[in-house]
């Protein structure tokens, strides 16, 4: 929460207006130190200008990730990649690739996926502010912790972190909740993050546990 405080602490109260009126050297400025893990200004503030002008474009992001979707296409890997594909080309510099990752490339792209998790999901973990996605066609935002509890479950079998086990791993979850494949993408990463939780002990058992009754 430090990296994000810091960086909405440059954009005021009203974060998205903010934004719409800087321009790219007001933006370089006011993030100018900024750095969190290995990015830093030199990476965000390209991103950040490019949700800007797509913002302007399209009238909001959902819009913009909407007007590249493919309905007919199963899940949201293929529109994640252009909308990824259509902030990079408004950017006026490139980032570091794992910001924001590109699915077509084969990684599991785990901040991509987050983020829709994030915008498109609506319950106590996920604020869900899109309200014209469908959560049935989101994809598991798979990192270490993540393919740990699913290969602990037996779900995953792909021993590679990669894009292949993303959609190994959401089928299972998609058979449990076809509405909600990333349900439980929160509850089960906790173990393998929080030092006072034994993975071994919270998911040893079948994923059947997990079915509502």
């Amino acid at each position: 929460m430090g990296a994000c405080t810091a960086v909405l602490s440059k954009l005021g109260q009203r974060p998205a207006l903010a934004l719409s009126r800087m321009g790219d050297d007001a933006l370089a400025e006011a993030l100018h130190g900024f750095r969190y893990r290995f990015f830093d200004a030199g990476d965000l503030v390209p991103l950040l200008a490019a949700v800007r002008d797509l913002r302007s474009r399209f009238g909001s992001l959902e819009s913009a990730f909407l007007s590249v979707d493919d309905a007919a296409e199963p899940d949201y890997s293929g529109t994640a990649s252009r909308l990824v594909g259509l902030l990079a080309a408004v950017a006026p510099a490139a980032w570091r690739s794992n910001l924001l990752p590109d699915p077509a490339r084969g990684s599991a792209a785990k901040r991509s996926f987050l983020y829709l998790r994030w915008m498109v999901r609506r319950d106590a973990v996920d604020p869900g502010p899109w309200t014209r996605a469908d959560p049935s066609r989101l994809l598991v935002p798979l990192d270490t912790h993540m393919a740990a509890a699913c290969r602990r479950l037996g779900i995953l079998v792909r021993r590679g972190t990669d894009l292949a086990a993303v959609r190994e791993a959401t089928a299972a979850f998609r058979a449990i909740r076809p509405d909600d494949p990333v349900r439980y993408d929160f509850c089960l990463t906790r173990p393998g993050i929080r030092p006072d939780l034994d993975p071994d002990e919270c998911l040893g058992c079948p994923p059947a546990r997990f079915i509502d009754t």
